[in-house]
């Protein structure tokens, strides 16, 4: 290929990057925020502690094939609805319709989502972090989670780790039993164990999902670079999980998790290395370590 050949791939990298930011399907009716009991259903349940609205799309390739390969029931748990509080509501309408488009539960645990959810609250044990604990590890209690998605420990923003800790202390105080999902967005994790494909249709559908996040797009058009972000794990996973210098699989997108036992609220360790193909149906028992 020519100089002139790379820079016309080049210029269709540009053309995607550069289209119009609010594509995507509209919000759908906003649903109202539920309460009571949760739901009767016995599948097993995958619970998504996610720090903004927009992140379970974000790292929601695990919970999207177990909800649609294995009937598992997934519940978003909307730990914040942002710290701007003229833009809550609309942020619910806005996730209400992501959710609607994975398939996904959607749940709050306060009215405008969890306040003050950072590394300087857990540090000082505020009244506030003390309770927002509480009902973390009743929901833990009440769910009995098979899976949670929880951001790891190093993710960058502030938010992001507070949940991290947030999560693992109500872990504890619950003295719950699952499998967490170390997950990764603004900052990579040393030590990912999972990479999960996605295929054409779901990582469209991801994007899509993605794309209903109107006001967030709008300022920082994550739903255009996700698939970029989704190559690039499938570079880094290929070898952290395969080994150095070992052939990456053949997968265009997936996403890297980190999978931990717990039991009776404290971690027993990793779980071993995996990669899971999107033309093969879900191994839950090897996900999980079962």
């Amino acid at each position: 290929m020519t100089q002139a050949d790379w820079e016309s791939w080049i210029d269709g990298w540009y053309a995607q990057l550069r289209q119009p930011v609010r594509t995507g399907v509209s919000p759908l009716a906003a649903r109202p925020a539920p309460d009571g009991p949760g739901t009767t259903t016995q599948a097993p349940r995958v619970l998504v502690f996610a720090p903004h609205p927009d992140d379970e799309c974000i790292v929601g390739a695990l919970p999207l094939r177990l909800h649609q390969e294995a009937g598992w029931q997934v519940i978003n748990i909307a730990v914040t609805l942002g710290s701007k509080q003229e833009r809550r509501a609309e942020r619910w309408t806005e996730l209400s319709a992501a959710c609607d488009v994975l398939g996904f539960d959607l749940r709050l645990l306060s009215v405008d989502g969890f306040e003050q959810v950072k590394p300087d609250a857990a540090e000082a044990r505020t009244p506030l972090w003390q309770e927002q604990v509480r009902l973390v590890a009743e929901l833990l209690a009440a769910e009995k989670p098979a899976l949670i998605l929880v951001p790891h420990a190093g993710d960058g923003i502030p938010t992001h780790i507070g949940v991290h800790l947030l999560v693992t202390e109500a872990l504890r105080q619950a003295r719950a039993s699952t499998v967490m999902a170390h997950t990764e967005f603004w900052a990579t994790q040393p030590a990912p164990t999972a990479l999960v494909e996605t295929g054409r249709r779901d990582t469209a559908l991801l994007v899509r999902a993605l794309a209903c996040h109107h006001g967030e797009v709008a300022r920082n058009p994550y739903h255009l670079r996700l698939p970029a972000w989704m190559a690039d794990n499938v570079r880094r996973g290929g070898e952290l999980i395969a080994g150095p210098g070992e052939a990456p699989p053949d997968f265009a997108f997936g996403t890297l998790y980190r999978m931990t036992r717990w039991v009776d609220g404290a971690p027993v360790g990793d779980l071993p290395a995996a990669q899971f193909p999107a033309d093969v149906p879900l191994d839950t028992g090897k996900l999980l370590g079962g």
